[in-house]
C-alpha cells in the first residue's frame, strides 16, 4: 500500500536472536508522490502560523515579565535614598559633624577656616546632602553661600532638590530652588529627575513647586516612563496622586507619550481601575 502524507510509521531495524531490542523510533516519511500541492502548502502556512504565534506568546510574556519586574524595582525611590545613619553621624567630624547637628555657627567657623564645601563622606554625600537629610536651613544657606555645589549627586546619584522632594518637605525644596538649585538634573538610578520621584509619590505641593522652576515635564527615565505615567502606575489613584495628576495636565504635560509597550497614560489608568484619574485624562482629550 502506497504511503499517504505524513505518514507516521515505527521503523525497527533487524534483531538478532539473543540482543535486546532497540528503542522504537518514530519516522515521517516523505510524501507520496499523488500528495496535492495545495494540501502541502496548506500546512507549510500552519506551520508558519503556528512559529509566529509561538513567538509572539514568547515576546508578550517577556513583556509581561519586564514590566513586573520595573514595578518593583521603582517601588520606593525614598528607600533608594539613605540619610546618614546613627553609626555614620557619631562618627562625622568637623564640618560633617556640624551640617548634622545643625551648628551653623560652627559650619561657617569651618568655611572660614579653609574646609571645603563639598568634603564626601563615605556614601559620596557632601555637608550639604546630610543638611537637606536634616532640614537645617541656615546650614544650608551658609554652605550655598561659601560655593557649595548645589547640584552634587551622592553615591546614590540623588542631589539635594531630590532628597528634598522625595521626603515631601516644601520649605527645604523652596530655600533650595531659590538659592538657584536646578529642579532638571537627571538623579537615580532610574535617569529620573525630582519631578518624576515626586509623581510617583503623590506629593503635589513638591510637584507643584518643581513645575513653577521649569522642570522637564517629559523627561523619559529608564524604565520608559513620565512624571504622568509613574503618577499612575505607582500610585493609588487616591486623591494626592490625582492632585498630582492635575497639576501635570495644567501645565501641559505631554498625555501621548506611552511605556515601553505602547500604553498611553489613560489606556494605563483604564487598566488599573484609575476612574478618576480616566476622567481627568479623557477630559482633556487623552487617548
Amino acid at each position: 500500500m502506497r504511503d499517504s502524507p505524513g505518514d507516521i510509521r515505527s521503523m525497527e531495524p533487524p534483531v538478532e536472536a539473543g540482543t535486546p531490542p532497540l528503542p522504537r523510533q518514530l519516522v515521517v516519511l516523505p510524501p507520496s508522490s499523488q500528495a496535492s500541492p495545495a494540501s502541502w502548502r496548506l500546512a507549510a502556512a500552519r506551520r508558519r502560523f503556528v512559529v509566529r504565534q509561538g513567538r509572539r506568546l514568547v515576546r508578550g510574556l517577556a513583556s509581561g515579565l519586564f514590566a513586573a519586574f520595573s514595578v518593583l524595582l521603582a517601588l520606593s525611590p525614598a528607600k533608594a535614598q539613605v540619610a546618614p545613619s546613627a553609626a555614620e553621624a557619631a562618627a562625622y567630624r568637623e564640618l560633617h559633624a556640624a551640617a548634622y547637628q545643625g551648628d551653623t555657627a560652627a559650619v561657617q567657623r569651618q568655611l572660614a577656616a579653609g574646609a571645603s564645601a563639598d568634603l564626601r563622606d563615605t556614601h559620596g554625600r557632601t555637608p550639604l546632602h546630610v543638611a537637606t537629610f536634616q532640614g537645617h536651613h541656615d546650614v544650608i544657606r551658609a554652605l550655598a553661600k561659601a560655593g557649595a555645589d548645589l547640584g552634587a549627586l551622592e553615591s546614590d546619584r540623588y542631589d539635594a532638590v531630590t532628597i528634598a522632594s522625595v521626603a515631601d518637605d516644601e520649605a527645604t525644596l523652596r530655600l533650595l530652588l531659590s538659592l538657584g538649585a536646578s529642579p532638571s538634573l537627571v538623579t537615580s538610578r532610574y535617569d529620573g529627575t525630582a519631578l518624576i520621584a515626586a509623581a510617583h509619590l503623590g506629593h503635589p505641593g513638591i510637584v507643584r513647586q518643581l513645575v513653577e522652576a521649569g522642570a522637564p515635564l517629559d523627561h523619559v527615565n529608564n524604565l520608559h516612563w513620565t512624571a504622568v505615567i509613574e503618577s499612575i502606575v505607582l500610585g493609588d489613584g487616591g486623591v494626592r496622586h490625582q492632585e498630582t495628576l492635575g497639576i501635570l495636565i495644567r501645565a501641559g504635560a505631554n498625555l501621548a507619550i506611552g511605556d515601553r509597550s505602547g500604553n498611553t497614560p489613560l489606556a494605563l489608568a483604564r487598566s488599573r481601575g484609575h476612574a478618576e484619574m480616566v476622567w481627568m485624562l479623557e477630559a482633556v482629550g487623552a487617548k
